[in-house]
């Protein structure tokens, strides 16, 4: 999968304040993930993100564009 910072991602647990998704700042060997539900922002290694990821559902203001993998 290919992450792009301002994409909102599906992870399969839930964060405590009960949202599953949380937005991109930061893309590399680490990601900068921020609840989409309480704004709580987390530094988390590439390889847990791609483990735990159930969906991408594109970017925050809803554009998808020049995405090979928009919609999958």
């Amino acid at each position: 999968m290919t992450y792009e910072v301002g994409d909102i991602v599906k992870l399969k647990k839930k964060h405590p304040c009960g949202s599953f998704e949380w937005e991109v700042l930061r893309v590399g060997a680490d990601f900068r993930l921020k609840c989409c539900g309480c704004g709580h922002q987390i530094m988390i290694a590439r390889r847990q993100v791609e483990k735990n990821t159930k969906d991408i559902k594109g970017r925050k203001d809803g554009k998808t564009e020049g995405r090979s993998d928009a919609g999958k």
